[in-house]
């Protein structure tokens, strides 16, 4: 799994907090490549009606909410992917909302596979570019750690290795040599 992050939180009201978990056409500089999220790129993964999950950190066993039990409201629209949760009565909702309220947690990150076809690859003044068009949303998360300047918040997991050995062969690049995984 893939994970990106962009977005600014607020508090929507008590226990509620909204924000975009990614933004559209917002590069982010990821080592080796940039990369954009395009518009409709998680229609397929909302209308689905898959359960998608809200975490804080990115882990699992820090559960906020999810679509399924409709905790978790999520949408696009013209900016981005939209959200909003309804944090629940636990520690790490109570944690949380504290947190952003300070500003100490002020973004989002989302979890993510790319099907088959599902990105566009390009080379770009010797920069490569990557495109997601089509991705199966798995997870948005909220989180502290930035690790690019286009975006709020960043946590990712990327065999830079791999990367680089695929950089030099362009067959591998149209492949899933980018699966990555936390």
């Amino acid at each position: 799994m893939e994970i990106r992050s962009s977005g600014d939180l607020a508090l929507a009201g008590p226990g509620r907090v909204r924000g975009y978990a990614a933004v559209f056409g917002a590069a982010a500089h990821l080592g080796g490549f940039d990369e954009i999220v395009l518009p409709g790129a998680f229609a397929d993964s909302l209308a689905s009606g898959q359960a998608i999950r809200a975490l804080y950190h990115h882990q699992g066993d820090a559960l906020l909410g999810s679509t399924k039990s409709g905790t978790l409201q999520l949408r696009e629209d013209d900016h981005g992917l939209q959200f909003e949760l309804a944090l629940p009565d636990t520690t790490h909702g109570r944690d949380l909302a504290v947190l952003i309220q300070r500003g100490d947690v002020a973004g989002c990150s989302f979890g993510f596979t790319v099907p088959d076809g599902g990105d566009r690859w390009e080379q770009r003044s010797g920069t490569f570019l990557r495109e997601l068009l089509r991705v199966d949303l798995r997870e948005i998360t909220l989180t502290s750690d930035p690790a690019y300047t286009d975006t709020t918040v960043a946590l990712r997991s990327l065999d830079e290795q791999n990367f680089f050995a695929a950089i030099r062969d362009p067959i591998i690049i149209g492949r899933r040599w980018l699966e990555t995984c936390r």
